[in-house]
């Protein structure tokens, strides 16, 4: 995802907020819950986890194992859920592109994964690129992945005002729908726990930090705990 676009988005979120004073800083170890009880060790088949987006899942700006994909998987197997999240984010996607590129994925994993978590959406806000066609785009990747029986947690985004109240209502209502139609699990807003905070994001002032990301994670690990099948 490029830079000037998530600052685009996550600037205007902040006017959209107000004067507010910062909310102070979320340590990486208040934002994964930590507790002095032994944790469970991870047990029963793996479970694969499939994560499906743009740079929030590539780990733009971040160090190796500091992505979403690779902390959600140590917060699952602290869980005691002996997860492997795959991760398949590529930087800059629209749904356009992760349309183009879901099928080649699905296909090049030695087996379905248990659970495809879908995050897409930001880019095409950037582009501005209308409500429809994403919706377009979504339903056509949420349909192969339903044709493949293969369970989804949605990632929700959000429109920044500026784009019109025509379109921002389109757009913020779409994701909720999308879940609703194809039964998924839904994240109404995948950077909530972070959009509003400076100083849990880079100084590109659009990605995460990865204290951010252990804050996102911390925020959607029961989510996507929740959207696992049961064995």
């Amino acid at each position: 995802m490029k830079c000037r676009g998530w600052l685009l988005v996550l600037t205007l979120a902040l006017t959209a907020c107000g004067d507010a004073p910062d909310a102070p800083a979320v340590e990486a170890s208040e934002a994964v819950t930590a507790t002095a009880e032994p944790q469970p060790a991870p047990s029963g088949p793996e479970q694969r986890i499939l994560a499906f987006g743009d740079s929030l899942f590539a780990g733009y700006g971040l160090a190796d194992g500091e992505g979403y994909p690779d902390v959600l998987q140590d917060a699952l197997r602290q869980r005691g859920i002996n997860a492997r999240v795959i991760d398949a984010g590529v930087s800059g996607d629209t749904t356009a592109a992760g349309l183009q590129r879901i099928g080649f994925v699905l296909d090049a994993q030695q087996a379905p994964p248990e659970l495809a978590i879908v995050e897409l959406g930001g880019n095409d806000l950037l582009r501005g690129i209308s409500p429809a066609e994403t919706r377009d785009n979504l339903i056509a990747i949420l349909t192969e992945l339903q044709k493949r029986r293969i369970p989804v947690l949605l990632m929700g985004m959000r429109a920044p005002p500026n784009l019109g109240e025509a379109y921002v209502a389109e757009f913020d209502r779409m994701y909720p729908a999308l879940a609703k139609r194809f039964g998924t699990a839904l994240v109404p807003f995948f950077l909530e726990p972070v959009y509003d905070k400076p100083a849990l994001i880079q100084q590109d002032r659009v990605h995460p930090t990865a204290e951010g990301i252990e804050a996102i994670v911390a925020a959607t690990v029961g989510d996507v705990a929740g959207a696992l099948p049961e064995e």
